[in-house]
């Protein structure tokens, strides 16, 4: 890493230029991903990459450029390009910058760190997870599996004399296990992951995580089609957050925001969701998949109250966003990498707690769907209109938890999905996955309790 000295000197001569803010993001990280199929060892792949990335400001108008290398060489070139972008001031001296280093309470500790651990140790957690998967039920038929494992250490740097640092380190675990009856195959998967190192096995053992691949992928191969049309829905936790995150979640970032692309956009104060729903981003839970002590423009991480009793309390806001809006920002800009420009992303985001049991939100639902695990999808980011799959699924009858169902969907837009719930648990559980946006893929937790929306248009697949 850059020492201040050279941090220093960099910023300002970048700040010789027509540019009114100057910044540089450096990053070091090694990432290792061990892969197996059948409890044996397929790949193991190990990722280490370093550089830094130069943005300079000029009202809202932003440059952007990077070196996997930092040195002389390689930024002043860099530096030299960016500023004849913004427009050169002739005989504008450099500015002194003097940067002081910003302290934070680290909220993400590290006990077992997974390079201190073996190789085989490491691929033993992996193979833990697929034989509980196997030895769960005999039809469990195949089964994969992947360990990864990433640190990061950043350093950002800017003009107004900040200099903040960060030591990121995660690990998740996936299981896959597929189960076959007759000619009937069906898979089932279970992706944790936490902002922490090798001792969140100790609490998450790999053994839950094979079990509940096993019982899903199991579950599917007695699932009749789904049948289709408007009707209830109680969406369950965890994962199931990943409905808002996407539909609503997005269209509260500065990114679509300030540029008036978002449905809520101009709504500050006003109800944007039923009275029941409250709903937050939190950068700060310590050891979460998508928490950091800083952001990636160097502020401290907080707790964004998004949505208080329906209504709209706070957008997510990155520096550039905010200057487009007038607004401060809110600690939310993330990036992948030293590749990728940052702007306004999620954290840890969620609808928080309800009131109501798990049980009460089946009661009175004469026909509908429970949507226990949900997978993958589309959202347009304009209007937050969404398609998901529902990767396990039941019918709700007279009240009840009856038939699985597969190839089922939901269809609709999260404004109105956010007006339409009408229950929510009291179960909240966070999920977690990989979001991708215009800086890139970034680990982020989704998450709510159980809750009942009264209508949505639900895709199916059987002949009615």
């Amino acid at each position: 890493m850059l020492n201040k000295e050279a941090l220093a000197r960099y910023l300002s001569l970048c700040l010789a230029s027509e540019a009114d803010f100057a910044e540089i993001y450096e990053e070091e990280e090694t990432s290792e991903t061990v892969s197996s199929l059948n409890a044996e060892v397929e790949n193991v792949s190990r990722t280490v990459k370093s550089g830094a990335g130069i943005r300079l400001y000029k009202g809202v108008q932003s440059v952007y450029g990077y070196s996997n290398f930092v040195d002389d060489e390689h930024l002043l070139p860099i530096i030299a390009d960016l500023k004849s972008a913004l427009g050169e001031t002739e005989g504008k001296e450099a500015p002194a910058v003097s940067l002081a280093e910003v302290p934070f309470v680290n909220n993400n500790p590290v006990r077992v760190d997974f390079e201190s651990v073996s190789l085989a140790d490491r691929a033993e957690l992996v193979f833990r997870g697929e034989r509980a998967a196997k030895e769960y039920d005999g039809r469990i038929v195949k089964t994969q599996g992947r360990l990864l494992n990433v640190r990061q250490n950043v350093q950002i740097a800017n003009s107004e004399d900040r200099l903040a640092k960060d030591v990121r380190v995660r690990t998740r675990l996936m299981i896959d296990a597929y189960a076959a009856e007759g000619d009937n195959f069906q898979s089932g998967g279970y992706y944790p992951g936490a902002g922490q190192g090798l001792e969140y096995w100790e609490e998450k053992t790999p053994e839950s995580v094979g079990r509940e691949a096993a019982r899903s992928a199991v579950v599917m191969l007695s699932a009749m089609d789904c049948p289709s049309g408007k009707m209830p829905v109680v969406i369950d936790n965890e994962f199931g957050g990943v409905i808002f995150h996407e539909a609503c979640g997005h269209s509260l970032e500065a990114t679509s925001v300030s540029k008036n692309q978002s449905v809520f956009a101009g709504k500050l104060g006003q109800q944007i969701a039923a009275p029941c729903v409250s709903a937050v981003d939190d950068g700060t839970i310590p050891g979460a998949w998508g928490s950091e002590n800083v952001d990636d423009e160097g502020a401290p991480q907080k707790k964004r109250v998004l949505i208080e009793n329906g209504i709209l309390k706070s957008y997510m806001i990155d520096r550039l966003g905010g200057r487009r809006m007038g607004m401060e920002p809110t600690g939310s800009s993330r990036r992948e990498s030293y590749q990728f420009e940052p702007t306004s992303r999620m954290s840890n985001t969620f609808i928080c707690a309800g009131t109501d049991s798990f049980e009460s939100l089946f009661e009175g639902v004469e026909r509908g769907l429970y949507a226990k695990k949900m997978g993958g999808g589309s959202v347009n980011p304009m209007t937050g209109e969404f398609n998901f799959s529902v990767r396990e699924g039941y019918l709700i009858e007279n009240g009840k938890i009856t038939t699985p169902v597969k190839g089922a969907s939901l269809i609709g837009s999260g404004a109105e999905i956010l007006m339409n719930i009408e229950k929510i648990s009291d179960n909240l559980t966070r999920g977690q996955g990989m979001c991708g946006s215009s800086s890139g893929s970034i680990p982020t937790d989704v998450g709510q309790p159980a809750i009942r929306v009264s209508s949505i248009t639900v895709g199916g697949t059987a002949n009615e």
